[in-house]
């Protein structure tokens, strides 16, 4: 299914490198001569090599053969909207790719089509990006084709107030995509880290153990959104997984980890990435149709900090400890005091596992 894109969006990765390598991957144990690739992405044989070349600078690993042609020595991991477009059919992820060798931020480019009037289901994405950010304005180191940083556009017939649930709609989908990369069960901290390590925790489904003291931060999501007080115009979720990155930069080794580091392997970005917008699409037409119940309990059942963990939270006026217990019905955490004034919701802030 060939992709749509909106016109005069700059930096978007050129259709004709999407088709060559779309080509190539799908025919990566045959050499394919110059003409026939000519003809199937529809530029001359000199660009033909021209693109080639510009593949190679990108360290796509393409063979060429006196008088025969060429083929790629291995399937490269790039997230390219043609590879992905196929096997997202039957989703609202399948039609609007945007793809980027580098940019800012995912999340800016959707905000831009958010405004621009593109449809429910767009997805933004970049093997790179320069001004990636998380909550609180924090930034998101974005190493090269190492992780994944992915935005998509929704636009729910919802009331702000229901928002902090597509957060969890979204941690939920990258938790279970995650998990079958991941030795131990991730756990999720509410509102928008996925965390593993040291066991990790993963809540009831193999067994809370109350503990995720040591466990480090793999995945962040950021939902922004254009609303007024009665409903959301649109929503922008964006979602960032560390996934082949072999090391963490120093000031983040402590509390940062990727699926690389937590197992010893390599894994396919594009096969994660087609799991995650498969999830995705499964939990937001969940709780489109049904409601907030089946997220929050989907949550209870996979996250340890859903109910009885000691918590430490942070928030722009105050720190203080207590016991989680449980989420109000719009997703924010109730959390109960141990300063003795009672259980309220957590409406913003950080929370982090109390000693």
């Amino acid at each position: 299914m060939a992709t749509k894109r909106l016109a005069n969006l700059p930096g978007t990765t050129d259709r004709r490198i999407d088709a060559l390598l779309t080509l190539l991957a799908e025919n990566s144990t045959i050499v394919i001569s110059g003409a026939k690739i000519a003809a199937e992405i529809g530029v001359t044989r000199q660009q033909v090599w021209r693109w080639i070349e510009k593949l190679r600078a990108l360290g796509v690993r393409v063979k060429g053969h006196a008088h025969t042609g060429y083929h790629i020595e291995r399937t490269p991991d790039i997230l390219a909207p043609q590879m992905l477009s196929h096997r997202l059919y039957g989703t609202p992820f399948a039609r609007r790719i945007y793809h980027f060798f580098k940019t800012d931020s995912t999340n800016s480019v959707a905000m831009r089509l958010g405004e621009a009037g593109e449809p429910h289901g767009a997805v933004v994405l970049a093997e790179e990006q320069t001004a990636g950010r998380g909550r609180a304005g924090r930034s998101w180191t974005s190493e090269k084709s190492a992780g994944i940083y992915c935005s998509v556009l929704l636009r729910p017939q919802i009331s702000p107030s229901q928002a902090p649930l597509l957060t969890l709609v979204a941690g939920l989908a990258a938790r279970d995509a995650a998990a079958e990369d991941l030795n131990a069960q991730p756990d999720i901290r509410w509102p928008n880290d996925l965390i593993v390590g040291n066991g990790g925790t993963g809540g009831k489904e193999k067994g809370r153990n109350g503990s995720s003291s040591g466990a480090r931060k793999f995945c962040g999501i950021l939902t922004e959104m254009r609303a007024e007080p009665d409903r959301v115009h649109y929503a922008v979720v964006g979602i960032g997984i560390n996934v082949n990155q072999s090391k963490m930069p120093e000031d983040l080794a402590g509390i940062a980890t990727s699926l690389r580091i937590e197992t010893g392997q390599t894994h396919s970005r594009l096969e994660l990435l087609i799991r995650l917008l498969h999830h995705l699409d499964r939990y937001y037409n969940e709780f489109i149709s049904e409601g907030a119940r089946p997220i929050l309990r989907r949550f209870a059942q996979v996250s340890s900090y859903f109910e009885g963990k000691r918590v430490r939270i942070t928030t722009a006026t105050e720190t203080f400890t207590g016991t989680t217990a449980g989420l109000e019905p719009s997703g924010v955490l109730r959390v109960t005091r141990d300063d003795g004034r009672g259980t309220e919701p957590v409406l913003a802030g950080d929370v982090a596992e109390a000693s």
